[in-house]
């Protein structure tokens, strides 16, 4: 099974200028940028080698990861805005 792909640059491709222009001008977007893919990250890990953990922590991973691309997308919109 091939999972999809979740970094930011898959999530939000017509934010790709603005995503490398916030990751080195704005400290609060790029921490809020590696927590993401950190998250990202170890799903990935779980999913992909089927580690033992339970359905609740996994979901709550995953909806951290949705709440972190939120807080970024909001800041890449008024970024671009």
């Amino acid at each position: 099974m091939e999972l999809q792909q979740h970094d930011l640059y898959h999530e939000l491709p017509e934010y790709k200028d603005s995503i490398h222009e916030l990751k080195t001008a704005n400290h609060h977007f790029a921490k809020l940028f590696d927590e993401y893919h950190r998250v990202n990250k170890d799903i990935c890990r779980i999913e992909e080698n089927d580690e033992p953990v339970t359905d609740f922590a996994l979901e709550d991973m995953k909806k951290l990861r949705l709440r972190l691309k939120d807080d970024l997308h909001v800041m890449l919109r008024a970024h671009k805005g």
